[in-house]
């Protein structure tokens, strides 16, 4: 209990409060868990490619879509149950490209509601904007 308050008292006179500390460990979070996911994903899709054909190699392009088109047309085939390494693979590949994305808006919402700095939560929902309109590119 004492260090808990020493924690909150140093922290108090460098000017953080526990609110920043934990945002700080919540964004980490994020990029741990989206990180670990895909690299979890993509590790899962070469292994049983390779058991499958001996191979750890895909043959197969993503261009001509955008990310949302990617995602939906992925997430049509694992809902129909077409389950097999490619899908693991582009799951993996989403997981990792959503995760800076969800890193933003997590920022954005804690800056809104949190802290109610509305400076940082136009510049955090301007970057949210571009990354957004960014997905939407071919």
């Amino acid at each position: 209990m004492n260090d808990e308050r020493n924690k909150e008292r140093l922290a108090a006179s460098q000017g953080e409060t526990t609110l920043d500390i934990d945002m700080d460990l919540l964004v980490g979070y994020i990029l741990l868990i989206g990180v670990s996911v895909s690299l979890v994903l993509v590790l899962a899709a070469l292994i049983w490619r390779w058991r499958e054909t001996g191979r750890v190699e895909f043959d197969y392009q993503i261009t001509g879509m955008n990310f949302f088109e990617f995602l939906v047309t992925e997430i049509r085939l694992a809902v129909h149950g077409s389950l097999r390494p490619r899908l693991l693979l582009s799951l993996g590949i989403i997981a990792l490209m959503l995760t800076p994305f969800l890193r933003v808006l997590a920022s954005m919402l804690y800056f809104m509601v949190a802290l109610r700095n509305w400076k940082y939560s136009v510049f955090t929902a301007f970057v949210l904007a571009v990354l957004t309109y960014s997905l939407f590119l071919r």
